[in-house]
């Protein structure tokens, strides 16, 4: 029965409950945001995207659609209990049983089929496979699905070739296609079957095709990003989440429009990020539940008088709730993250043999266990009894506690009389000149871990003070930050947490496919429309308050925009990814075009740089080692320093370093622990900063700096970095340190770590499969006698105040 994936008693499960008992299970995020999940629990997966309720309401499927394993669950709604789960190769968020309850229908993903589960005995087996097309490179991708009753008919829209198909399930052959105006998300029959429901994912769109017909009949405007779909059971009104938007379009199908919003934030005209992505209708159709994945709980709305829908309060989830499901009087929530942020009280130490990764005896090649950051956090399945108003009122105060973001001090940060960093949005700033650094994949311990004024591990240094010199000293000459998080797991989503203080749904939810080899894309940095933020990147919000910007590599290929906003703002010599040309190099392709712009007094307000070979390629045979790579990034970033500090703008410019996300490498606090750095004339010398920062931290002492509002709810809520700046200028000019290493030094070597090397795609960040890149790197650096880490999350500890370096 499986029935030890159980986990009774991880939080109070009395239904009556207080709020001080239920914030005694709090758990802090490693961006800045709590949960304190209610209800039973079941664990499930790696990233659960959807649920679907058997037609007889005694079963709930769970597809699991991460990084690592994907898999099928099977529950028994009523008792709660886990019956089968399977394993299935690729999969993605398409989920149905058929009429009779007899099929549970699954997308297969970039294998471009649908997969049919027989569930004779409550058991999952597979029975048949009903074919789109190809497998990837072939561009399909199904994702919603929707049965018949009669179980005759398959509808499924997909979201590469932007499609319905249609197909007829006895005979299994594709019967027709229809063009989508963009990618498809999920699909609803109507009760009386004569109608189809599509929300167009990347259309802002609900569709409507009439099966009589055989066409699209209407096309209703919704909300940004429309993904779930909930019909009431007269049939006569739609909800669709909107996850750009915070919203929930109420459709009224009688005449085929949009006759109610909801907003489904905590507070009205909230920036982005809620993340409104799952909608479900209680048993009497009068109460709506809306999971807001980003705000990690569900809103509740009555919805019983049409066209005057009432919000009712909030309920707190776990990490990032992806779907929602009603059976009988249980409310069922699909935790995407799980609860990722417990502590690991028994590690992590690399000294002890329980908090490594194993290998078979004899054969260091063949790991048994690999804790990588792409499948780290397991989903989770809060079971929820319906609350009544009053426990409803307590869990709306939970959820407001949980949630560090508040509308009425959007504008608003902490700081103090004359320093640097304003505490309003518009308030002047000495500081006139913003340089923001953009590195790649390393977290605080592979690198800082040996700084004993830090809270670092020095067993997981892999690029040390010998390797990395300048960025050791820039972190003792001016601030060391050891409690800095990035907000994303990898690049896909980390470049567009750098740039937009957010990472959409869509990239949510796709980057694991690829990331696990399973097909798809590199979809951001500007280069997929329904990948990015909907109110733009920092550069958007620069060009609309008439703030001066340029980029240098960043959200920028072959020397050209990837957006509009940075259409004639590309410095046109500057290297993009390529680690075929060193970062000293692009440094020096930096210098002459800021040389040529200071010379005209015309240096923008915010330069945005990137500096890519801190990511290195591993034991590659014929390039430069990991420390050559390392050891030139960690150069060019004190060039830039030093040539900066010794110019007439030195004192009122500020210089922010940070990675775009940690995934490749181990931290003994938690696995989103990174490294971030700050310099300038205005900022402290010889500081220790503890405070608890994350990505989006470094985004909103930006704004506050440039006088741009923010950009999300996750930087309008981060505190700002002013603990590190001083009103009284420190002139002092940095002076670069000399490489401890040969830049020159090249992988020689031909055995299984150098082969594997070269079958990895560095043509761009991240191709290269991640948990086996880690694990050559570890081997370059430290040799294959030293077994390879695990990453372990660790509970967060209050951070005490900054110190100075030589208290």
């Amino acid at each position: 029965m499986k029935n030890f994936l159980l986990l009774f008693c991880l939080f109070s499960l009395a239904f009556s409950q207080s709020k001080d008992q239920i914030e005694s299970g709090q758990i802090l995020l490693p961006n800045g945001w709590k949960v304190t999940p209610v209800g039973q629990s079941l664990q499930l997966g790696d990233l659960p995207l959807n649920m679907a309720v058997s037609h007889s309401g005694h079963l709930l499927a769970v597809t699991n659609n991460g990084q690592s394993t994907q898999s099928i669950f099977l529950i028994d709604a009523k008792n709660q209990l886990l019956l089968d789960s399977t394993v299935i190769a690729k999969s993605w968020v398409g989920l149905a049983f058929s009429g009779d309850d007899k099929f549970l229908y699954a997308s297969g993903g970039n294998d471009n089929w649908i997969i049919q589960y027989s569930l004779a005995n409550n058991q999952l087996t597979t029975s048949d496979t009903l074919i789109l097309g190809k497998p990837w490179p072939e561009k399909i991708s199904p994702a919603g699905l929707t049965v018949s009753k009669h179980n005759r008919t398959l509808y499924v829209v997909t979201k590469e070739n932007n499609s319905l198909y249609i197909i007829d399930i006895p005979t299994k052959k594709v019967e027709k296609t229809v063009s989508l105006p963009g990618e498809g998300y999920s699909c609803l029959l109507s009760p009386t079957e004569q109608e189809l429901y599509i929300s167009c994912w990347g259309a802002a769109k609900v569709l409507i095709y009439n099966i009589a017909k055989g066409k699209i009949t209407n096309e209703i405007r919704v909300g940004s990003n429309p993904n779930d779909l909930c019909l009431s059971p007269d049939g006569k009104t739609l909800f669709v989440s909107n996850a750009n938007d915070n919203s929930v379009s109420v459709i009224d199908l009688t005449v085929h429009n949009v006759v109610e919003t909801l907003n489904a934030a905590l507070y009205p005209n909230s920036p982005t990020g809620s993340t409104t992505n799952s909608v479900a209708l209680s048993q009497d159709a009068n109460t709506l539940y809306i999971a807001n994945a980003d705000n990690n709980c569900l809103a509740v709305f009555d919805v019983s008088h049409p066209k005057k829908c009432t919000s009712k309060g909030f309920i707190p989830t776990g990490w990032y709730p992806t779907c929602v499901r009603l059976v009988g009087q249980t409310i069922f929530v699909a935790n995407g993250k799980g609860f990722s942020s417990l502590p690991n009280p028994y590690g992590p130490n690399p000294s002890k043999q329980n908090q490594r990764v194993t290998y078979q005896e004899g054969d260091s090649s063949k790991p048994i266990a690999v804790q990588y950051i792409g499948g780290l956090f397991k989903g989770s399945l809060s079971m929820i009894p319906v609350p009544d108003d009053r426990q409803l009122g307590v869990y709306s105060r939970v959820v407001y506690d949980n949630t560090p973001f508040n509308k009425n001090e959007e504008l608003f940060s902490e700081s103090e009389k004359g320093n640097p960093i304003p505490s309003r949005v518009g308030d002047a700033s000495p500081i006139r000149h913003v340089f923001y650094i953009i590195k790649e994949n390393r977290t605080y311990d592979q690198v800082l871990g040996d700084i004993p004024e830090g809270n670092g591990d020095s067993s997981l240094v892999l690029f040390g003070e010998t390797v990395t010199p300048n960025q050791h000293a820039i972190a003792r000459e001016f601030v060391l930050l050891d409690n800095f998080y990035v907000n994303a797991e990898v690049s896909a989503d980390g470049h567009n947490w750098s740039m937009g203080a957010y990472a959409t749904d869509y990239l949510e939810k796709t980057w694991p496919t690829s990331y696990g080899r399973r097909g798809g894309e590199y979809d951001a940095e500007g280069v997929r429309s329904i990948a990015n933020n909907k109110d733009g990147f920092i550069w958007d919000f620069c060009k609309r308050n008439n703030i001066s910007y340029r980029t240098y590599g960043e959200f920028a290929e072959n020397y050209k925009a990837n957006i509009p906003a940075l259409e004639g703002h590309v410095c046109p010599y500057f290297t993009g990814w390529d680690q075929t040309v060193r970062d000293t190099t692009r440094f020096h392709q930096w210098k002459l075009d800021f040389d040529s712009l200071l010379a005209i007094n015309k240096v923008p307000q915010l330069n945005t740089l990137r500096f890519i070979n801190d990511h290195t390629e591993g034991l590659r045979k014929g390039r430069p080692t990991p420390f050559a790579e390392v050891a030139d990034n960690d150069l060019a970033v004190g060039m830039f320093i030093d040539y900066l500090s010794h110019t007439p703008i030195w004192n009122e410019s500020v210089v922010f370093i940070l990675e775009d996300d940690a995934q490749n490498g181990p931290d003994h606090v938690d696995a989103h622990r990174s490294t971030a750095y700050v310099a300038g004339g205005l900022v402290k010398r010889h500081f220790v900063d503890h405070t608890m920062y994350s990505t989006t931290s470094v985004l909103r002492t930006i704004e506050l700096i440039l006088g741009i509002p923010p950009m999300s709810q996750y930087d309008a809520s981060s505190p700002s970095m002013w603990r590190c700046f001083s009103s009284v200028p420190h002139s002092a000019p940095f002076i670069t340190l000399p490489a401890r290493v040969n830049l020159d030094e090249r992988n020689t070597a031909m055995n299984t770590w150098s082969r594997k090397s070269d079958e990895f795609d560095f043509t761009m960040e991240d191709r290269a499969p991640d948990d086996e890149f880690n694990r050559v790197l570890w081997i370059a650096v430290k040799g294959d006698h030293v077994p390879f880490p695990s990453i372990h999350r660790a509970a967060f500890v209050k951070p005490t105040k900054g110190h100075d370096m030589d208290d």
